[in-house]
């Protein structure tokens, strides 16, 4: 039994470090864009279209990725376009969190009439398609940053609150929950002072869950030119004129794609190793 958990730990510890190690490069690459990225990544040289990446034969002496049809280079775009993707990740799925949890929280420790209220708002939210409500969304409230966010809180707060009602109902059945009753807790103390430490770590899994399906709903969108400008670099936008180009320029395509789905697997990984890490059941 203890072996096992040992290498529940191990398998946790590297999970951390290697999507850990992922996201910093990401964050520091985003947070230092203007001093990393080697060229402007919204400069235009048609001489200098499509070159292919530094090792290949026709390669331009600071182009490491190459360029694409307009000789705009990838790298750089590749960097400034996770900054748009951050700031969806971390902004839209910090505030899905906070509100689905809320809900969440209160609907299985309170049960009652607020758990009947929340239960039909969740079921009458996950009856729409959620591709198709983000896409009503943007249309009604307009393209833009601010629009991908809040469709995204629109629409993804139902996850935690299902899950994080789910584990509230368990942990309010524990013997530590009536010991903080029987010590005289009033029920907010012994909600967020006893039971919401043991469901920290579901909701911390959700989080960074959350943060890379943000990551991919922006890239969605701006696949299909519903985010911000299609001139501005995004990973999705990048990815949809790479498609395009596919069998001239392949890395147009390739490098995009390969830094979203690091980062989103990344993000994935970083919730299960803390969840395994930190969980107090492991403990």
């Amino acid at each position: 039994m203890l072996d096992g958990r040992g290498a529940l730990r191990r398998r946790a510890g590297l999970r951390l470090w290697l999507s850990g190690g992922w996201l910093i490069v990401v964050l520091v690459c985003a947070a230092f864009a203007p001093l990393i990225a080697p060229q402007d990544p919204l400069a235009q040289d048609l001489m200098l279209g499509r070159l292919p990446p530094v090792w290949m034969a026709g390669a331009e002496p600071g182009y490491l990725l190459g360029t694409d049809s307009l000789g705009r280079d990838v790298l750089s775009r590749i960097i400034y376009g996770a900054r748009v993707a951050l700031l969806v990740a971390f902004v839209a799925g910090t505030a899905t969190c906070l509100v689905g949890s809320a809900l969440g929280l209160a609907a299985g420790f309170y049960r009652g009439w607020v758990d009947r209220v929340v239960g039909r708002l969740v079921d009458i939210w996950m009856a729409f398609p959620p591709v198709l409500f983000a896409i009503l969304l943007i249309a009604v409230l307009g393209t833009g940053l601010t629009s991908i966010m809040l469709a995204i809180i629109v629409i993804d707060w139902t996850r935690f609150c299902r899950v994080v009602r789910s584990e509230t109902l368990n942990q309010a059945q524990m013997d530590y929950v009536q010991s903080a009753r029987v010590a005289g807790f009033t029920r907010a103390r012994t909600l967020l002072a006893e039971i919401l430490p043991n469901v920290l770590p579901t909701i911390v899994a959700l989080l960074t869950l959350e943060m890379g399906i943000a990551v991919i709903v922006e890239a969605i969108l701006s696949f299909v030119n519903l985010s911000i400008s299609t001139d501005d670099p995004t990973w999705g936008g990048m990815i949809a004129e790479g498609r395009i180009s596919i069998y001239q320029a392949w890395w147009v395509l390739v490098f995009p794609l390969a830094a979203l789905f690091l980062t989103v697997l990344s993000f994935a990984q970083l919730g299960q190793g803390l969840r395994d890490r930190f969980d107090p059941v492991l403990r």
